[in-house]
């Protein structure tokens, strides 16, 4: 599994390993999706704040690998005033975690969890978005 990042180092990946790997994948996206995108800050953190983990129901802070904030697409065309930049938030140590247990390379787990996170920026459910992936493999 070594990476573009050196993982064969002995060391955790660190956030900011963790956010090139984002805007890496961001950057492969084609550039017709990224357009519609519009401006999205990407933040990592270890873990999700206290008031999501709540907001969300979640078990414990490992049970979300990201989240998207801000509106989707779709409610785009109505002015907001005070309103902040979408933000996608991929939270490093659930992604360790997770990807301990996978086959996958941290690379493809990063891009995975961005391109889910997008799709709710586009206004898509987790349901719409597990349909378009079985129909993709």
């Amino acid at each position: 599994m070594g990476g573009s990042l050196g993982m064969g180092l002995g060391r955790a990946p660190s956030l900011s390993d963790i956010e090139t790997l984002a805007v890496e994948a961001y950057a492969d996206l084609p550039e017709e999706f990224r357009s519609l995108c519009g401006e999205i800050r990407f933040i990592v953190a270890d873990f999700p704040e206290e008031d999501v983990i709540r907001e969300m129901e979640l078990e414990t802070e490992f049970d979300i690998l990201g989240l998207f904030e801000g509106r989707p697409i779709g409610y785009m065309g109505v002015a907001a005033t005070g309103e902040m930049t979408n933000r996608i938030l991929l939270y490093r140590r659930p992604i360790l975690d997770y990807w301990a247990e996978q086959d996958d390379t941290l690379e493809a787990i990063v891009r995975h969890v961005l391109i889910h996170e997008i799709g709710h920026h586009f206004g898509l459910s987790d349901d719409d978005m597990e349909a378009l992936e079985r129909e993709a493999d």
